[in-house]
């Protein structure tokens, strides 16, 4: 799908590309792909992350295996994943609020240091057979709760370190580290499970977040760039909502990471069920369908890393492209096509995640940044607390297949509703011809060849 105007863009309102999502203004050159790296600060952030987010994505996995192994339910799965977001759904704002008052290293190393002190808790509990289904549920929820605030200061946090210049670029490089974890973590997950059980698992997940604290530790203060903090007032929740309704180039990437992110991104609460009940895996096979996803996840967080621009229409398409594809794939015959499917899913996901992350990122003034920030992940994970259960109860109703189905199709027609908003608010008209699908004024449409 193309938009064309007689050669030109659709006017900002209408296209609604985010001005300030050029990271590299006409007159300096292309970023390299990893050009952030250069800078201190953010790598030692970097290098701490490759080690936490893998203990981390151990963590689900073996989260998973541990509650089905408890309760033999899709369902149940759900609801643990629907405990660990509820948080961000309930008291999301707050987090934001938060991440703009406070220094964001000191926060971050408090943050970080609490979850792995609930890893430590979940591995004792695993490893002395004392572990409870509604131990885990208490656990994610608390964790959740940290999430709150850490994910947000998070986020932000990474223009303190790179500038603005270097942005995107660096926004990508986390994402591309999360995938790059995505894809050892369920693998070395099933190992460890396989070898010595579940527990291990969490142990090693709650020592990972030293190496996190350690990186922020060395971090030189002279050389961040720390935004203003924004001081103790009323109404600074209901100030960030009045700012993003009045910037179109926001609301439309968060209202598309609703619908993904409640649906599209289900994937723990579906794929357990695949491995359970359609291709009756074991452990290990399983974490290789997570590391499938992460595969094409990474391509796409690294093929991200040197986009200079980015439009609302990509990132339409791109929410269209990963519906369809995950609807698809939820018919593919055996395990090794199902997994194929899977990392081409997961790179049109990361496309669209890099693309919207970066676009609210550098449409947002530095000093509401935390608080547009916590709102977008409010829809992107909080939404979790809702589709995941409903997702659960389709998948164990109708069976994986159906709800991987109804996961793609809401993401596929969510993206559809926004792109017919935005024509109709342009008014556009859709024009098919030789050279593919364009979108055209529609007093122009008489003069397209």
């Amino acid at each position: 799908m193309t938009t064309r105007t007689d050669d030109k863009d659709i006017p900002d309102d209408h296209d609604i590309a985010c001005t300030t999502a050029d990271v590299v203004p006409p007159s300096h050159p292309e970023v390299g792909m990893f050009a952030s790296l250069a800078v201190r600060n953010y790598r030692y952030f970097f290098a701490g992350q490759v080690v936490s987010n893998t203990g981390t994505w151990m963590q689900r996995i073996a989260q998973d295996w541990l509650v089905l192994s408890l309760t033999g339910s899709s369902f149940a799965v759900g609801i643990t994943t629907a405990m660990q977001f509820l948080p961000m759904l309930l008291v999301g704002l707050y987090g934001g609020v938060i991440a703009d008052r406070f220094g964001k290293r000191r926060l971050l190393i408090l943050t970080q240091a609490t979850m792995g002190l609930l890893a430590a808790v979940l591995a004792v509990l695993t490893l002395t057979d004392a572990v409870r289904v509604w131990h885990v549920y208490l656990l994610a929820l608390l964790l959740g709760l940290v999430t709150v605030v850490d994910n947000p200061t998070r986020q932000t946090f990474v223009a303190e370190m790179v500038g603005h210049r270097q942005l995107r670029n660096a926004v990508s490089l986390n994402a591309a580290n999360f995938q790059t974890a995505r894809l050892i973590g369920p693998a070395v997950a099933g190992a460890v499970i396989a070898a010595v059980g579940t527990g291990w698992a969490f142990a090693i997940n709650a020592c990972s977040f030293a190496a996190v604290i350690g990186g922020l530790l060395l971090m030189r203060s002279s050389e961040l760039r720390p935004m203003p903090r924004v001081p103790r007032e009323k109404g600074q929740l209901r100030e960030g909502l009045r700012y993003v309704s009045a910037r179109p180039e926001l609301i439309w990437p968060i209202v598309l990471v609703g619908f993904i992110g409640t649906f599209g991104f289900n994937f723990p609460t579906v794929l357990s069920g695949f491995a359970y009940h359609v291709f009756h895996i074991d452990a290990g096979r399983y974490g290789l369908l997570n590391t499938a996803l992460a595969a094409g996840s990474l391509v796409g967080a690294l093929l991200a890393t040197r986009r200079s621009r980015v439009r609302l229409r990509m990132l339409v398409m791109s929410a269209f492209g990963f519906g369809a594809l995950e609807a698809v794939t939820a018919f593919a015959p055996e395990y090794w096509v199902f997994a194929a499917m899977l990392t081409v899913v997961g790179l049109l996901g990361l496309t669209f995640n890099t693309s919207s992350n970066s676009m609210v990122q550098l449409a947002t003034e530095p000093r509401m940044r935390g608080r547009v920030m916590s709102l977008y992940m409010m829809v992107f994970t909080g939404g979790t607390p809702i589709g995941g259960p409903v997702v659960g109860w389709v998948t164990e109703r109708f069976g994986p297949r159906v709800g991987l189905f109804a996961c793609g199709a809401v993401s596929a027609l969510a993206a559809l509703a926004v792109a017919w908003i935005l024509a109709r608010r342009g008014g556009l008209r859709v024009h098919v011809s030789r050279r593919g699908v364009s979108f055209v004024p529609g007093e122009d449409l008489a003069a397209v060849p």
